[in-house]
């Protein structure tokens, strides 16, 4: 009864904290009531788009307002430009925080897609979503045009939005030869050059050529990870930069000796183009006071001759730090509510059929040797995940440190049938070295499979690219974290007599099945909190990056898809969870701290080396992982929040199967609906 009130009062508090969280951010998206959001979606020649509308107070057909289309890079959505988007419809302009084909609640046609290669999947996005979405701003009475007809908009992407921004403004003044209109008016991109663009006709010369005069710039951050860079220098693009330095930069500003950051620069043409250089990341773009201020000083500038109905208020005065302060306390409540409403329902009659016991504390380890062992065995844990992270997200299968991973699985899988076989002969730990011999046999020949076996192809069945290369590191983690746990049973925990019970694991299949009730009962009720938050205030939960958020029921295939990979890992982390922190000194706080440390410890612990060389020597430590290093930073609050659930629920539960069927729903939900899904 204690547990269960105790639990009542976590659930009020997390519904507080929800509802509070959101009505603030609605609050500040919404600039204290002065913009009016609303979700609007849209078709097109390619599909159907999606995005959050942005209309101050008195625009309208009578009083038509300049616009700016703000949209995210690849695998994000809508919700990452909010910084761009509330402060520039803070000042008077209509916004459109667009979501591209494939991301959030927007659509590619399938047909569009001409292949399952790489760039047959990854191109047609952003090709085509900001020229569209321009497309049918231009055509709003609400929008401002000049008595010539042409459009008073402006373009900004982040990456490959900033790909899509360039490709709207050059496709703008291709139209404009044959229809003497120009819908677009200026168009400053964020984390993007002319890389990918040139693929398709659009590089540097060509931008240039077809700029119409326009007011042009880019933020071109100098620890960009990917782009912005030197082609007299080599050896990985996780590096400084100095843009303004670069041929493309100079080329962009039509100058030919030097030239300057934060500075503008006319053009033969009548218009005026700037780079920004901040000293920051490319995913910190969007999450900056300092970037967000160059994007309000540049429409500033580029929209001087309309201003009448604007307040360019001082770039530096911005709320909408608040507004992901006030989501980041939303995700606190949401984390709350879901260990809170899995503990409730497991008192309920049936469903509490999902609990089998309390689990009695391991004893600690006593002695120096011992406790250092211990010690060793953990960091081991932690860093293994760490030191693999980048050969399997970005060498993948038969790369040559992966390799590794095969031999060592294969040399495991040979001890561990030794082990099986030696273990017969051992009477009084018989059973014990058998079961844990024969873990160490599977978990190593399922990693030497795993190490040489290409998984998660992009294409039709996996169809979510940016999410594949995650999905493989997961797997191997897995099998890795396995086959340590196999080994540190056989050689030292079955002398002590440890059982399936102490790892949390049940082979009641009643506890199993009620746990996957719950677990899906769970994320059902949370989800439709989520929902009705974003129904009401637009509010989902995050915090950078990291976020849960809505999505549209077309991607449950492929949710189902990857629930699998994600349930392995969940079920074996929870398992080294609960073995390594139900002891008699890891009781609260510390429980959950070492919990963390042993999920999130690894990914931690290779940013802060990644990017504490990178800042610390102009180099990072691993300059070839650029998309994977940023795609980690998202990890840790996933795998810190999946600790969190796993130790408060096998401590309720007395074993693993809620927490992780719960943390797979949850995590695989989340993973997919903030990524590109193809071929729904």
């Amino acid at each position: 009864m204690k547990t269960k009130k105790r639990s009542v009062i976590v659930l009020c508090i997390a519904l507080v904290l929800i509802l509070a969280g959101s009505i603030l951010a609605g609050m500040y998206n919404s600039s204290n009531g002065s913009v009016t959001v609303t979700r609007i979606s849209f078709e097109t020649q390619n599909g159907t788009l999606s995005g959050l509308l942005y209309m101050p107070k008195g625009a309208s057909a009578e009083n038509p307002r300049p616009t700016v289309i703000v949209t995210h890079g690849y695998l994000n959505s809508a919700e990452m430009q909010d910084a761009n988007a509330i402060e520039l419809s803070r000042r008077g302009l209509v916004v459109l925080a667009l979501d591209q084909y494939d991301h959030g609640h927007s659509d590619l046609d399938n047909k569009v897609y001409t292949g399952t290669s790489f760039m047959e999947i990854w191109a047609p996005f952003w090709i085509n979503s900001m020229h569209d979405a321009v497309a049918y701003m231009y055509e709003q009475p609400y929008v401002l045009k000049d008595e010539a007809g042409n459009g008073i908009i402006g373009v900004t992407g982040h990456s490959m939005g900033g790909f899509g921004s360039t490709m709207a403004l050059a496709m703008d003044e291709q139209e404009a030869a044959a229809t003497g209109i120009r819908k677009i008016y200026c168009g400053l991109t964020e984390g993007s050059d002319f890389l990918y663009t040139g693929f398709f006709g659009v590089d540097v010369a060509a931008a240039d050529a077809l700029g119409g005069g326009r007011t042009m710039g880019k933020v071109a951050a100098q620890y960009d990870e990917f782009f912005f860079n030197d082609p007299a220098v080599t050896g990985g693009t996780v590096r400084h930069k100095d843009f303004v330095s670069t041929p493309d930069g100079l080329a962009f500003l039509q100058r030919t000796d030097s030239a300057e950051p934060n500075t503008w620069y006319p053009t033969s043409d009548g218009g005026m183009r700037i780079i920004f250089e901040p000293a920051q990341t490319h995913p910190w773009n969007h999450f900056s006071v300092t970037t967000t201020a160059h994007a309000l000083y540049f429409y500033k500038e580029a929209f001087k001759d309309y201003s009448q109905d604007l307040n360019f208020i001082d770039p530096n005065d911005q709320i909408w730090l608040l507004k992901e302060g006030s989501e980041c306390l939303a995700l606190l409540g949401f984390v709350l509510l879901i260990v809170s409403l899995a503990s409730l329902l497991i008192e309920i009659p049936g469903l509490s059929k999902a609990c089998t016991g309390a689990l009695e504390p391991t004893p600690s380890v006593r002695g120096g040797g011992g406790k250092f062992g211990a010690l060793a065995l953990v960091l081991g844990l932690i860093l293994l995940p760490a030191i693999f992270f980048s050969p399997l997200m970005d060498g993948g299968a038969g790369s040559e440190t992966v390799m590794i991973l095969f031999y060592a699985g294969c040399a495991f899988a040979v001890a561990g049938l030794f082990g099986l076989i030696f273990g017969l002969f051992d009477k009084e730990n018989r059973l014990r070295l058998v079961i844990g011999s024969l873990f160490v046999m599977l978990s190593g020949a399922a990693l030497a499979l795993v190490a040489r076996t290409p998984m998660y192809a992009d294409g039709p069945y996996w169809t979510a690219p940016g999410l594949n290369s995650i999905a493989y590191w997961t797997i191997g983690c897995a099998l890795i974290s396995l086959l340590a746990m196999s080994l540190i049973y056989v050689g030292a925990k079955a002398k002590e007599g440890l059982s399936f019970k102490n790892y949390g694991v049940s082979f009641n299949p009643l506890a199993i099945l009620m746990s996957l009730v719950v677990a899906i009962l769970t994320w059902a009720i949370a989800y439709g909190v989520l929902f009705l938050m974003d129904l009401l205030f637009k509010a989902d939960f995050r915090i950078w990056t990291f976020a849960f958020k809505t999505f549209d029921f077309n991607i449950f295939p492929a949710i189902l898809r990857y629930l699998p990979t994600f349930l392995l890992f969940y079920v074996v982390s929870t398992a080294a969870i609960t073995v390594n922190t139900n002891t008699e000194k890891l009781k609260g706080f510390w429980g959950y701290l070492v919990a963390i440390v042993l999920n999130a410890g690894g990914p931690i612990l290779w940013l802060a080396n990644q990017y504490g060389t990178l800042f610390g020597t102009g180099v990072a430590a691993h300059p070839g992982s650029a998309l994977s290093g940023i795609v980690l930073v998202a990890m840790v609050p996933t795998l810190s929040i999946a600790a969190v659930i796993s130790r408060s629920l096998y401590k309720k539960t007395g074993n693993i199967w809620l927490p992780a069927f719960l943390n797979a729903l949850l995590m695989t939900t989340m993973a997919v609906a903030n990524t590109m899904v193809a071929f729904k």
